[in-house]
């Protein structure tokens, strides 16, 4: 069988479990993610086994200089909590209420003719993502709580572990009313490539990993491509920050967990701060292993100060890059205004910071920078699903249509208009008009909690 025929295939027969899976009441979908977590507890051990494997070739691949240390972070599932936090999203996201069936606009047109706006599924999604092995089971607990099939592809460095995890949880489906082709996964860049064309079975492409990713998808096909790009964050301490908070958030944001999208690439400092809380920041983060790439005026205070360990000037592109490492690119500026027209102009629109006491600047800061997340005195590694209280997410998305942010179940939902006739001869639009003997409409507000849908 052809790549383009097996693929065809797999998007066929993920429109047809969503469309099988429609009258299916949400508490079955609950039993699945249930079944899902105990299968996975199940075959653990295998599934740590196989991803020993990836790790192993990635690693060879970091010694050959073909793949950087960042993404070989991101691979071990049993790296920390990562196993037990990937199993508990499972079972949060079943707790959630179910996105589908909300009520959010409701009118009655004329006596017995209501118009009801409802959430419902968006359909098939194909998912395409790079590295993070739990990313299957986090996308496959969203799709199937918000009612939605899907087509999963990560990046070859985790084929073993996905491959363990997508069989895991088809086994899990199995045991239950929805179809074990609810959630599939595919290898190849030809699989891609070839479902990318099939606009009548998929209704939504989600790329997660870099902007040339991201751009490759929304080139290559007709299919809406709902974009999560790197992340380009930025930490601004504003005159008026509070040096102990300016450290805290600061260190937090770059240290916690360097080659995610939500940490800070960027530390922008106002010009009122260089002899004060911005040399002790930079002594912190410098403990911390960090390494500095500073614009003229703040490795100036540093060198001042003897402060020059892992301390370099930077160029140009450090505050279009995306580090994901130990490094941080610093800059100055005069104002506040500077400080949110270099981010509106450098960032990848993620999630930005403010650190400050002036609560009219974190106000201007929040409004006029053009970022998915905006914070007060807080770490950027706050920009997250689970820690949202989404259960997990998808990706973030930095666009500006749909979902933005971090995209949980809500995310996963859009909505189809429902009009019902109570009427005992039924509703014409012909009866509607300004002319003489024609009705008009009465466009008056109705309870959503008493909807019959």
């Amino acid at each position: 069988m052809s790549e383009d025929t097996h693929a065809v295939n797999i998007a066929k027969a993920a429109k047809a479990a969503f469309e099988a899976s429609q009258l299916i009441p949400s508490s079955e979908r609950v039993q699945a993610l249930h079944e899902i977590r105990k299968e996975l507890e199940a075959v653990k051990d295998q599934i740590l086994t196989a991803n020993k494997k990836d790790l192993e070739h990635a690693q060879a691949e970091v010694d050959a200089g073909r793949m950087s240390a960042s993404l070989l972070s991101r691979l071990d599932l049993g790296k920390g909590d990562k196993w037990d936090s990937m199993l508990q999203g499972v079972t949060d996201v079943a707790n959630l209420p179910d996105p589908t069936g909300q009520v959010s606009y409701a009118s009655e047109l004329d006596d017995g003719l209501e118009l009801y706006r409802v959430s419902c599924p968006i359909g098939v999604l194909l998912v395409i993502f790079e590295a993070r092995p739990e990313v299957v089971v986090n996308i496959a607990a969203l799709a199937i709580k918000s009612g939605n099939a899907a087509i999963l592809k990560g990046g070859k460095e985790s084929n073993e572990t996905a491959q363990l995890l997508s069989q895991a949880i088809q086994s899990a489906l199995s045991k239950t009313s929805i179809p074990s082709t609810y959630i599939q996964s595919i290898q190849t860049r030809a699989e891609v490539s070839a479902l990318l064309e099939q606009d009548r079975y998929i209704d939504l492409v989600i790329p997660r990993g870099s902007n040339s990713l991201v751009r490759s998808i929304q080139n290559s096909t007709r299919i809406p491509v709902m974009g999560h790009a790197d992340g380009l964050c930025a930490v601004y301490l504003d005159k008026a920050a509070d040096p102990a908070k300016a450290i805290r958030v600061a260190v937090d944001s770059k240290v916690d967990y360097p080659a995610a999208c939500n940490a800070a690439e960027t530390l922008i400092v106002h010009e009122n701060l260089l002899d004060t809380v911005w040399p002790e920041v930079a002594k912190a983060l410098i403990a911390r292993g960090v390494q500095l790439r500073c614009d003229a005026r703040t490795l100036a205070s540093l060198t001042a100060r003897d402060i020059i360990l892992n301390v370099q000037p930077s160029t140009p592109e450090d505050y279009s890059t995306e580090h994901l490492s130990l490094t941080i690119s610093v800059l100055s500026v005069p104002s506040l205004s500077a400080a949110i027209s270099h981010i509106n102009s450098h960032s990848s629109h993620h999630t930005e910071s403010i650190v400050t006491e002036d609560e009219q600047a974190a106000s201007i800061f929040c409004r006029g920078v053009d970022s998915a997340g905006t914070f007060v005195n807080a770490s950027t590694r706050f920009a997250d699903g689970f820690r949202y209280g989404f259960g997990t997410e998808v990706g973030i998305s930095t666009g500006r249509i749909h979902a933005r942010g971090p995209v949980g179940l809500e995310g996963l939902v859009i909505y189809k208009y429902m009009l019902r006739s109570k009427g005992s001869e039924g509703h014409v639009v012909g009866e509607f008009g300004t002319g003489e003997g024609k009705k008009q409409f009465k466009h008056a507000k109705i309870d959503t909690t008493s909807a019959p849908f």
